[in-house]
């Protein structure tokens, strides 16, 4: 038997320079384990409560003490003496306590941390890796990486208005080898960046933020560096999307409206929401594109239900911001055939029993499932390990730069080096076009 002795939370900082929650977790056999926070810039509108201070003195009101101190007072009075394994008994304790339907009283921040890091003091505890004493014995599915590579939206100060430029290795034998083809790639696109002088300056998620024409254009520089490598776009490696298009919804006009293009003097499109959809299936039929991440706005859902349709059979359609990791949002999703993939981020929802309950929902239902990192990113691995616990066999953890992205595709190198022979890279995309390529042969 093994009990929480001690939580203590603090103050640190995350990639961009704005404070976020670290908490420790300590037991009475001396087991010591830590988990961080992150933070999005583009967020959904349903999302569990971020807690900040908003004192314009310090950190321009993004300050997190109420927070760490919501942890060392009544988080900690409430959860010492409990027992290490009893996870889902500590989270249900975090939630009721706070009260709140969005986890505003403590904040998911302060929740998240508590609840990440009473897991992995756990698994310490049991001396097991993380992601083993998460799934259990039916863990071996590395994840096909979703690499952020051209950075736009709220994520760079660049002229594109959709957010991330991704390609998936689906054709790589092995996540290592995965791994060597995306960087293979990043370093091609950088080369040939700055042979057209375009800037190869990076945006939050460690993809290239260079200063293009259209959304067309992102996507050809990417095409051509996949061949320049010496991959076949298509069949070794495929494109993804996300259009975080709720940060570029008019909701006066009810409009999408690329307004990074507009203020530069540049071709820009107002598209209603069926022109927004007709456009992201032009794009599908012109690239290899096999996931589209939050084509629409958020609230959207009579365009999230044509979109679907229009695509759904065809593609991974990610809904982010749609559906923030909620059960009760991805069962409406469900109802109404909308989507047919959950994106997952921890701290949209607070607590890692929460986060399970949605990943298993979304898998019994035929949704795929992308673990994924957030714009403000720590050092903490923790997603990498949830991915392989979950069997998610998808996941975004950024381009391939900057440590805080690094340190999650470092880890999985290591879980995969762990798993030895039962370790198996999979894809779960439904749609991806190396499994309708091999379905063809």
């Amino acid at each position: 038997m093994s009990y929480i002795r001690s939580i203590k939370a603090l103050m640190i900082l995350d990639s961009r320079g704005f404070p976020t929650v670290k908490v420790v977790v300590t037991t009475d056999h001396g087991i010591v384990a830590e988990a961080s926070v992150p933070s999005g810039a583009s967020t959904g509108t349903l999302e569990a409560l971020e807690l900040r201070d908003q004192d314009s003195s310090q950190y321009m009101g993004k300050g997190v003490k109420q927070a760490v101190s919501h942890v060392n007072s009544q988080i900690a009075g409430l959860l010492v003496g409990e027992h290490i394994f009893d996870q889902e008994r500590i989270d249900k304790m975090m939630i009721e306590a706070d009260g709140t339907e969005n986890k505003e009283r403590f904040g998911a921040n302060a929740i998240l941390g508590v609840s990440l890091a009473v897991a992995r003091a756990a698994a310490h505890t049991a001396n097991l890796p993380l992601y083993r004493y998460l799934g259990g014995c039916h863990t071996f599915m590395l994840p096909c990486p979703m690499m952020n590579i051209i950075n736009g939206g709220s994520h760079a100060d660049n002229s594109l208005d959709f957010q991330e430029f991704m390609i998936r290795p689906v054709g790589a034998p092995s996540f290592s080898e995965a791994m060597r083809w995306g960087s293979e790639v990043f370093h091609t696109l950088k080369k040939i960046l700055k042979s057209k002088n375009l800037s190869s300056s990076v945006g939050d998620e460690g993809g290239f933020a260079p200063m293009l024409s259209s959304n067309e254009e992102a996507l050809e520089l990417i095409l051509l560096a996949i061949e320049s490598a010496g991959y076949r776009p298509g069949e070794q490696i495929s494109l993804a999307l996300d259009c975080a298009a709720s940060e570029f919804f008019d909701k006066t006009s009810t409009l999408y409206v690329e307004e990074k293009f507009k203020a530069q003097g540049l071709p820009f499109a107002e598209r209603t929401s069926e022109e927004q959809a007709d456009y992201l299936a032009q794009l599908v039929e012109r690239y290899p594109i096999d996931s589209i991440e939050d084509g629409l706005h958020e609230e959207d859902w009579k365009g999230w239900g044509y979109l679907t349709e229009k695509l759904g059979k065809k593609i991974q359609l990610v809904g982010d911001d749609l559906l923030v990791t909620n059960p009760k949002l991805l069962a409406k999703a469900i109802r109404q055939k909308v989507a047919n993939s959950l994106l997952v981020k921890c701290n949209q929802i607070g607590t890692l029993t929460e986060t399970l309950e949605a990943i298993r929902l979304a898998q019994t239902s035929g949704y795929s499932a992308v673990v994924s990192h957030r714009s403000g990113e720590t050092e903490d691995s923790f997603i990498a390990d949830l991915s392989v616990a979950a069997n998610t066999g998808q996941i975004k953890a950024g381009s391939l730069s900057r440590t805080d992205r690094l340190v999650k595709y470092n880890r999985l190198l290591s879980i995969e080096a762990g798993l030895g022979k039962c370790g198996r890279y999979q894809d779960s995309n439904p749609y991806s076009l190396e499994k309708k390529k091999m379905q063809m042969a």
